[in-house]
Formats: C-alpha cells, sequence, structure tokens
C-alpha cells in the first residue's frame, strides 16, 4: 500500500513525559505519577501508552487518540489468542502471569 510509519520518539526528548507513559523517580516516591487520567499507586518509570497523531495538507499535527494502561491490548496479537482458551490469560491480578496464577 506504499504506507510508512514514522516514529515520534527518540531518545533525549520528553514525549513520553509529555503524553505521561514516562515519570521520574522523585515523581514516582511522591505519589505524582499522573497516569490514565488519574495518579496511580502502580507507578513505574515507564508504562504503556499508545497516541495517534495526524498531519493535514499545511502541516499542522494533531493528536487524535490516546490509549493508557490496558487500553492498548488490541495491539498485542497473544492476548487475543489467549482470551479464546477457557482459562484465559489465567490471570490472579492485572497481567499476574507468575506461578502465584496457576
Amino acid at each position: 500500500m506504499g504506507w510508512r510509519f514514522n516514529g515520534c520518539h527518540r531518545p533525549g526528548n520528553d514525549f513520553n513525559y509529555d503524553y505521561h507513559v514516562s515519570f521520574s523517580e522523585e515523581r514516582i516516591a511522591k505519589g505524582e505519577a499522573d497516569y490514565n487520567y488519574g495518579t496511580t499507586p502502580y507507578a513505574h518509570v515507564d508504562l504503556p501508552g499508545t497516541s495517534v497523531f495526524a498531519k493535514d495538507a499545511q502541516g499542522k499535527v494533531f493528536h487524535t487518540y490516546s490509549s493508557y494502561s490496558r487500553g492498548g491490548e488490541l495491539l498485542l496479537g497473544a492476548f487475543n489468542w489467549l482470551d479464546l482458551t477457557p482459562k484465559g490469560r489465567n490471570e490472579a491480578g492485572t497481567m499476574s502471569w507468575g506461578p502465584a496464577s496457576r
């Protein structure tokens, strides 16, 4: 189809911080990690998030969509297959696939 996808994240910029998916250790320690439209007790330096942008004919870029936390799971194809099985993902909690969930 001739599609091209250019990445926006480049090392050394604030993109992930601007879109609230990366946090400094200081913000985490203070409980100030603003993630998924609220603060979270499960903050880490990096958390999952997806953003979509569109560029118009004049070159202006628009932020058209964001998804956080488990909202991006549709893009992880293996999860869709696990969801079809009798035990699904067999989670005891969110993404808890360790020995305790078996």
